[in-house]
């Protein structure tokens, strides 16, 4: 079978008895399954009253009801929310009541998590559905029980409408305009050409972060719609995914730097016992990857390791390992469908090698933020867009970054970049996680303040504290260095690698007028 356009449905309908999912407990599902449960759903919701346009919400592990919500909506004209299942109830609530999700699907795993957002957001009882036992939610199967399993009439695709993580104020929709063309006709795998991912070729792709994140669904969504097959991984671990790599010879799968630290971990012995050669591309992104744990990464899987850069509202660049040892901290140059800016303070280009904030336009189309305007437009220069990060260009178009404006320190009038100092910390062995921040200083405005999650094997104590402290005095400029260092159990991030560092930052600005 070759590849076409037209995705996984019709797929699925020549060749029902491919294997193209792997479970997180193992099981094997056949395309025919996944195309009939998906089929069945939007029979379901249809049945439940959502028409064209409509929402649901999902609070779901990795496993076929997350795959099977994503071809539904895409097939039937509907937006898919897909809710961090680590946000608290009253985050998720706005989240249920903000998008208009008339249905919201959810894990037992959550269970009083997902019925308070529910009361709280208002949603109808009939809108409620558990896969497994929630008190006051209708049983997942019964949105599928009795449905049929043929295409569903007037099909049309949908998309997913990703909540913004709220860096500062409430998070976001990101709603893009639904086209009204079938779904066939949207080339929904083309995606994974600009990291040089083919069709079918034997690939099977690893997902091994939460399918809740904007680039861990599109790439495995891309990967089923070209013929590849899903292994899922639910909770990561790091000899776990080697482990899975090693049996299904997985050859593509999508990543951030904290997996790759985690895996660097692992004694030698554990990394030797099993077999990676089967990876063609471990494209990483999401997080700033210190250079010293890419070029361990290159050292051990090769030039499958590959960067990008992009945000859940579009756009983006890539860099092969190749290029990124030639340009040792790019995140590549822009891929074919967008374009890349960097701007001064007035909206003006600057040269290449200087420093600006980091703007992007998608030759495919826009976006709005969901009942926002205002921010929509706060965000725009014409067709660019920016989510705040600082970088420059070299004369080759190659992209540096260097932090995000929010995160930006100013003291003394001086502007100090964390992601340089976290670097530095991170290269201590003593140092699993890292994060730099400014906290308040009578004098200077702020200062730089480290908080540390200690490596095993090491004591977080003041010894530790002082030994980090003058680590970084050997290796940076004294305007850099942290004044203080703190240790922490377990680091703010979600699965993804994503720091929340606003909650290490906030107890220190509370009453003050520092945005956090």
């Amino acid at each position: 079978m070759t590849a076409t356009a037209s995705g996984f449905w019709a797929q699925a309908t020549a060749d029902p008895h491919r294997r193209v999912l792997i479970t997180p407990t193992g099981e094997s599902w056949t395309a025919g399954r996944l195309h009939e449960a998906a089929n069945r759903l939007v029979h379901g919701l249809r049945a439940a009253g959502l028409r064209e346009g409509d929402s649901f919400a999902t609070v779901l592990p990795n496993g076929p009801e997350f795959l099977t919500a994503h071809l539904a909506a895409t097939q039937a004209g509907f937006y898919l929310v897909p809710v961090n299942h680590h946000l608290l109830a009253p985050e998720i609530a706005w989240i249920v009541a903000d998008s208009g999700a008339r249905v919201l699907i959810a894990h037992e795993r959550w269970a009083a998590t997902a019925t308070a957002a529910a009361d709280e957001a208002g949603l109808p009882a009939p809108g409620r559905h558990a896969v497994g036992d929630i008190a006051g939610f209708r049983p997942y199967a019964a949105l599928l029980d009795g449905r049929p399993a043929t295409p569903p009439a007037g099909r049309t695709l949908g998309w997913v409408m990703n909540y913004t993580s709220g860096t500062t104020g409430r998070p976001r929709g990101i709603r893009r305009p639904l086209t009204g063309r079938p779904p066939e006709e949207s080339h929904l795998g083309g995606f994974l050409g600009i990291f040089g991912i083919r069709p079918f070729d034997g690939n099977v792709h690893l997902v091994c972060s939460p399918l809740y994140h904007t680039a861990v669904l599109q790439f495995a969504a891309a990967s089923l719609h070209i013929g590849h097959r899903l292994v899922l991984m639910d909770k990561w671990t790091p000899e776990e995914m080697l482990r899975l790599i090693d049996t299904h010879r997985c050859t593509h799968t999508h990543m951030v730097p904290t997996q790759f630290q985690r895996l660097l971990a692992l004694p030698e012995d554990v990394r030797a016992s099993y077999d990676v050669s089967s990876l063609r591309h471990a494209v990483h992104g999401a997080a700033p990857c210190p250079e010293h744990v890419k070029r361990a990464m290159i050292d051990w899987w090769g030039p499958c390791v590959e960067e990008y850069y992009a945000a859940s509202e579009g756009g983006g660049a890539f860099a092969t390992a190749k290029e990124w040892l030639r340009r040792p901290g790019t995140v590549g140059r822009a891929w074919p469908i967008s374009e890349l800016a960097v701007l001064d303070d007035d909206g003006r280009p600057v040269p290449p090698g200087e420093l600006g904030t980091v703007y992007m336009r998608m030759t495919t189309g826009r976006f709005a933020y969901h009942k926002d305007a205002a921010k929509t437009e706060k965000n725009r220069i014409g067709d660019f867009f920016t989510v705040g990060d600082l970088g420059h260009l070299d004369e080759d178009g190659y992209l540096f970054l260097r932090d995000r404006k929010i995160d930006m320190i100013i003291s003394g009038g001086v502007n100090i970049y964390p992601a340089e100092i976290e670097s530095v910390l991170l290269a201590h062995p003593a140092v699993a996680d890292a994060a730099v921040f400014g906290i308040p200083h009578d004098d200077w405005g702020e200062e730089v303040k480290a908080v540390v999650e200690a490596a095993d094997g090491h004591r977080p104590d003041e010894e530790l504290a002082a030994t980090l402290l003058a680590h970084c005095a050997r290796r940076l400029a004294g305007y850099k260095r942290p004044r203080s260092v703190e240790f922490i159990a377990s680091m703010p991030r979600d699965p993804n690698g994503k720091l929340y560092k606003r909650h290490l930052r906030e107890p220190y600005w509370r009453g003050r007028d520092r945005a956090v």
